[in-house]
């Protein structure tokens, strides 16, 4: 079988995943990171520091940077990142959180005034901890420490910590959120942090870590981290408040943990607006007649209390009606008691135009409690129906093992792609079977991510001439290496190149010639290479089959001198030996029947072998010969058939006689009694059928022949005598 090789290059615009999580570091000061990334709607912050300093909070700091997840499937798409790489730390709040083993890390704290009565914000906490030193003193703390009016916690300035567990007030740490089960540790240190930390794995996750081990250092050292988590506080409108966001090493230096922060989250009294695509390729784009996306609204859940209404506004270069349908009625949603989210879905309109992207934002506002008004936004982007222009280089090639590039281009499309061709064929890079002379047309189809479908047409032309056209094999004798192979080709450009391979020892043997002398049996390979291709075949070198050695002997028994034929019906072989087992032997070269005289007792084996080549085979018969004895005979002249016991019967007692012919007769020539086999015996009864002759003198007559042939006649008489008492 011919196989054409298409080597297919792909080349295309479009939106490409990028699976890492992105960080510059430094690119932020503390101050930048909390105004300008953490906060959201609802909120006013101020007198920010950094590990207690203002001064330090205007300076880029390591260990606080901006985060960028877009397209890696991190649950938080963009943020702050606050790790434990930082200098060493003195601070009252993490003694009471560690029992005064904390060592280095970041805390920043400031102060914020709320337009509503709640706050929220979302977090992961990460570590390198996980995995290696669960529930052991390797208990890597964070907490966001928040203080002010009607507020009455443990720490200072009666702060609380809302970095807890949700449901409980166990704070979120290594010892109290993990996989379940300790590594490095014992479990006794986790029932300490929390008896029920076992079931807080369902807020633990090691999803992350391939996105981690792809990203940016410290972020490449996190082997586990929390699920996405919420930050949640009643508040006062319109006081103010104060925030420590802290996270630090405990016990030592090693093996850094952070917390990523979601941007604009830290919000109050705001509904929330998030929008998500349903495709791998990008959470911000949406591409008409493939993907739609759903548009998320969520509160705080210390609002869910109470009816809500959201209003919100649609804004952009794509058209509310036109370019997908009204989201709903009045544009607006309403929160019933126990709702913390609501969602549109957003389905952009496939008609057909070319308008390049649009953008459509969503606004919405709400009242708090005081009495502001809260705004949020969210953005995604239409695109139109990708068209993938598929363009396949037409080719002529000379030879069948060519490589044939095949250029594909895509304009605009939306990847991944899938290629598809007309043999049956799939993927970028495929072999086509069943390539012949002339030109050969390949529609290859190329399918996007939206399920859109576009072909062109690959023309091959194979000009191939060169070909094996002959393969000839000479059987070689049985065992002996003095088989033949030879091989013919046709189309031939310049000068070939022959080469045979096969199954020589301890190695392949081969030849370069179109013959090949003196082989063994077995596979043997061909391949003729010209100026342009090369071609290759095979072929099966057999051997003569072994022969098979077989008689027949008669006869096979009897009396010294005994003459037996041997009749020869072996395979047609060079050579037959014959050991006729009593010293004879002969050797010939033909299936003539051969002949032999036992003269003497015995048991002969005789055994053929016959050779063809250097294969050979055997056959073997046993011959019986026995001696001659001479006859010999006794008979009484008196019997008593009276069942005692003693002289029964009359017999006559021949030794080696084969046949005997007896009749006996009673004094009026009547026959009483006749057989002729030898060793029968008369007990005194007609033809011994129960009727007793009486006493008295019976003649008899007999002949008896040897196993020599040789013969006695007699005649005499015997007495029948039933009472012996007389």
């Amino acid at each position: 079988m011919k196989n054409l090789l298409l080597v297919l290059f792909i080349f295309g615009t479009g939106l490409i995943s990028v699976a890492q999580i992105t960080t510059t570091n430094p690119n932020i000061t503390p101050v930048q990171a909390v105004e300008d990334i953490l906060v959201g709607a609802g909120v006013n912050a101020f007198n920010i520091t950094y590990n207690g300093s203002a001064a330090d909070a205007n300076v880029q700091q390591p260990n606080v940077q901006e985060f960028d997840a877009t397209n890696t499937g991190f649950p938080l798409t963009q943020g702050v990142l606050m790790t434990t790489d930082g200098p060493v730390l003195n601070d009252p709040d993490l003694n009471t959180l560690t029992g005064g083993s904390y060592t280095n890390g970041a805390i920043i704290e400031f102060d914020f005034v709320p337009s509503g009565d709640t706050l929220s914000f979302n977090y992961i906490f990460a570590s390198s901890e996980y995995t290696s030193y669960t529930c052991s003193s390797f208990n890597d703390v964070f907490a966001f420490l928040i203080s002010g009016p009607g507020i009455n916690g443990p720490f200072s300035n009666n702060a609380e910590n809302i970095a807890t567990v949700p449901g409980t007030n166990v704070p979120v740490a290594i010892n109290t959120v993990n996989s379940g089960t300790p590594s490095g540790g014992s479990s006794a240190d986790c029932d300490a942090a929390d008896p029920n930390w076992q079931a807080n794995s369902v807020y633990f996750t090691l999803g992350n870590n391939a996105i981690f081990q792809n990203s940016n250092t410290p972020i490449s050292g996190f082997n586990g981290s929390t699920v996405v988590l919420p930050a949640n506080a009643d508040l006062i409108c319109g006081d103010t408040f104060h925030i420590k966001l802290c996270i630090a090493n405990d016990f030592d230096q090693a093996l850094d943990s952070g917390v990523f922060l979601e941007a604009n989250s830290f919000t109050s009294g705001a509904v929330d607006i998030s929008i998500e695509s349903q495709t791998s390729s990008s959470d911000t784009l949406l591409v008409e007649g493939c993907t739609d996306a759903t548009i998320y609204f969520t509160r705080p859940q210390n609002q869910t209390g109470d009816t809500l209404v959201v209003y919100f506004n649609t804004g952009g270069t794509a058209v509310q009606g036109d370019d997908y349908p009204t989201l709903a009625p009045g544009d607006s949603v309403v929160f019933l008691p126990g709702e913390d989210t609501l969602t549109l879905v957003l389905d952009p309109t496939q008609d057909g135009n070319t308008e390049g992207f649009e953008d459509v934002t969503i606004s919405a506002y709400s009242v708090t409690e005081c009495g502001d008004t809260v705004f949020s936004e969210g953005l995604i982007w239409f695109a139109d129906e990708p068209f993938s222009d598929v363009t396949a280089l037409d080719t002529t090639i000379l030879c069948a093992n060519d490589s044939v590039p095949i250029w594909v281009t895509t304009d605009g499309g939306f990847p991944p792609y899938t290629y598809s061709w007309s043999d049956g064929s799939t993927g970028d890079t495929v072999g086509l079977a069943g390539v012949v002379d002339g030109p050969t047309d390949y529609i290859v189809t190329s399918t996007d991510a939206c399920g859109f479908e576009y072909t062109d047409t690959a023309t091959i032309t194979l000009n191939q001439t060169l070909a094996i056209d002959t393969m000839i094999q000479f059987p070689a004798d049985c065992g002996i290496p003095n088989g033949a192979v030879s091989g013919q080709g046709s189309g031939i450009t310049g000068t070939p190149d022959y080469q045979w391979s096969g199954p020589g020892q301890p190695a392949p043997d081969s030849i370069n010639a179109s013959v090949w002398q003196n082989l063994p049996s077995g596979w043997y390979y061909f391949s003729i290479e010209d100026d342009v291709c090369y071609v290759q075949d095979s072929i099966f070198l057999e051997q003569d089959p072994p022969p098979t050695a077989s008689f027949d002997a008669n006869p096979t028994t009897g009396n010294a001198p005994l003459e037996v034929t041997f009749t020869n019906t072996s395979d047609p072989a060079t050579t037959y030996d014959w050991d006729f087992g009593n010293g004879q032997t002969v050797s010939v070269n033909n299936q003539d029947s051969q002949n032999t005289t036992y003269t003497e007792e015995g048991t002969y084996t005789v055994t053929l072998t016959i050779s063809d080549g250097n294969c050979t085979d055997q056959a073997s018969q046993e011959i019986i010969v026995n001696l001659l004895q001479p006859l010999s005979y006794d008979l009484p002249n008196v019997f008593t058939p009276n069942n005692d016991g003693t002289n029964d019967f009359f017999n006559i007692n021949a030794e080696n006689a084969v046949s005997i012919d007896m009749v006996i007769l009673n004094r009026w020539g009547n026959v009483v009694f006749e057989t002729q086999t030898v060793g029968q015996t008369w007990n005194g009864t007609v033809d011994n059928n129960g009727t007793a002759c009486n006493d008295g003198t019976y003649f008899y007559k007999f002949t008896i022949v040897g196993e020599d042939g040789e013969e006695i006649e007699e005649h005499g008489f015997v007495q029948l005598v039933r009472d012996t008492d007389k």
